[in-house]
């Protein structure tokens, strides 16, 4: 952990979740994240929790800090990143574990239990809404981050009320 003063986060309005677009055989960790992150100038690693290949959940910025992980929503949310996303070539793809998935969802019903009135979605759902119908779909996401419907998913394994 680096010994930086962090602003505070004021509310938590989003639980984002993100890919880290390495290729399944990679085998990262929150601190590779870490460093890649201050090599890039950052003060710290973006995302509040980090989720192995193994299904660890480690922490990354501390949860009051206000992360950087989302433009224009750091303020009111928190990233959390799935190690994976991308295949061999680069391309999007879901290839998280059972583990992963497993983790996700138990870390999700914590934050939610915490953070009640926060809503659960993916980065690529905070694109724009470019031809303005009310739905962000596959043509105007910025990013595939993470590179499935978290919609979707969670609609299949919801969350514990």
């Amino acid at each position: 952990m680096t010994n930086v003063t962090f602003k505070q986060r004021s509310r938590t309005d989003w639980l984002v979740v993100h890919c880290a677009a390495t290729s399944p055989d990679a085998q990262v960790r929150a601190s590779d994240i870490r460093r890649w992150h201050l090599a890039k100038g950052w003060s710290d690693i973006g995302y509040h929790y980090v989720i192995g290949r193994d299904g660890v959940v480690e922490p990354g910025r501390p949860e009051a800090a206000v992360g950087a992980h989302v433009r224009g929503f750091n303020q009111v949310s928190l990233g959390i990143c799935l190690i994976g996303g991308v295949d061999a070539k680069g391309r999007p793809e879901n290839n998280f574990t059972t583990a992963q998935f497993a983790s996700l969802h138990a870390l999700l019903g914590e934050l939610k239990a915490r953070y009640p009135k926060a809503r659960i979605q993916g980065h690529r759902d905070f694109s724009p809404d470019r031809n303005g119908d009310g739905r962000i779909t596959p043509d105007e996401f910025i990013k595939a981050c993470p590179c499935f419907d978290v919609g979707h998913w969670l609609a299949a394994y919801p969350l514990a009320d």
